[in-house]
């Protein structure tokens, strides 16, 4: 178990290496995170930190999230993850410190967790990246269609999870096992080696690698 950190994408760039090489690196505004919340397992059945990142305006929340944020006495926090950690690891920290990207070095293996884009309603062809069949006779206008999806007499039915055309991207994506190139604690950001889930602006939350 590590922490999630919250991070917000900021797009693509590349860096030089000593030797010369070129590496492509996505940068990464890795402002420091509030602890608004901690669980034990005494109380809560699980031991965690709720990280909160980011600046909002008070009027725009609920009296009950703003009274949440009151009663930890931080600021008001634009968005919240709650990350589990061992009971040694949450001890570590008290409500109302800062998490600072500091937490990584360079050379290390993190995951990346995001919401990917979404693409809306999209066929076969780019959704599952089946081939465009060839224009020969009997081809019509069928050429990214799917082709035939049913059975025989028996059982007659389509199966379950069948390749097709439907809703792409929007969903949860953990892009694993991606190297740490720099650590600016100074200007607070952190630069992976390679893509990053999501849009530019979004938030993403960075951890050590689970499978490293």
């Amino acid at each position: 178990m590590a922490i999630e950190f919250l991070c917000r994408k900021i797009g693509m760039s590349r860096v030089f290496t000593e030797s010369g090489e070129c590496v492509p690196v996505t940068v990464l505004d890795a402002s420091p995170n509030t602890v608004v919340l901690k669980r034990s397992a005494e109380r809560d059945g699980y031991s965690a930190l709720q990280l909160g990142a980011g600046a909002r305006r008070e009027k725009t929340l609920s009296k009950a999230e703003v009274g949440h944020f009151k009663k930890a006495g931080v600021p008001v926090q634009r968005v919240l993850s709650e990350s589990r950690l061992s009971a040694d690891e949450a001890g570590q920290h008290e409500v109302g410190g800062l998490v600072k990207v500091d937490l990584f070095k360079a050379g290390q293996l993190v995951d990346v967790i995001g919401t990917s884009k979404g693409r809306g309603t999209q066929g076969v062809v780019k959704r599952h990246h089946f081939h465009i069949k060839k224009w020969t006779h009997g081809t019509h206008e069928g050429s990214r269609r799917p082709g035939s999806i049913g059975q025989r007499s028996y059982p007659g039915t389509v199966h379950k999870n069948k390749r097709m055309y439907g809703h792409m991207g929007d969903e949860r994506v953990t892009t694993r096992n991606l190297l740490v190139v720099r650590v600016d604690a100074d200007r607070n950001l952190l630069l992976v080696r390679g893509s990053v889930p999501g849009h530019n602006n979004a938030v993403v939350k960075v951890r050590g690698a689970v499978r490293a």
